[in-house]
């Protein structure tokens, strides 16, 4: 299993874009064969910053999935 884990820094001037987005890669990932596990906040220190984690079955699974990405309309 491999679980990639992505760090954002969020402009709070555009948090309802970020959730956008945010809800736009769950499903993204999903579709193309990964499972996002979801987007987490620091319990405590800065409010802007956030990070997902998504994992794939094998390094494989992953490296297709980040061709299919390249490919897809949607990821673009």
């Amino acid at each position: 299993m491999v679980t990639c884990y992505l760090k954002y820094v969020i402009d709070p001037y555009k948090l309802n874009e970020f959730e956008e987005y945010g809800k736009m890669w769950i499903r993204l990932v999903n579709k193309l064969g990964g499972t996002h596990q979801g987007y987490f906040l620091p319990h405590e220190g800065a409010n802007n910053i956030a990070c997902a984690l998504f994992t794939f079955p094998s390094l494989a699974a992953y490296e297709e999935y980040r061709v299919k990405m390249a490919l897809d309309a949607e990821c673009q």
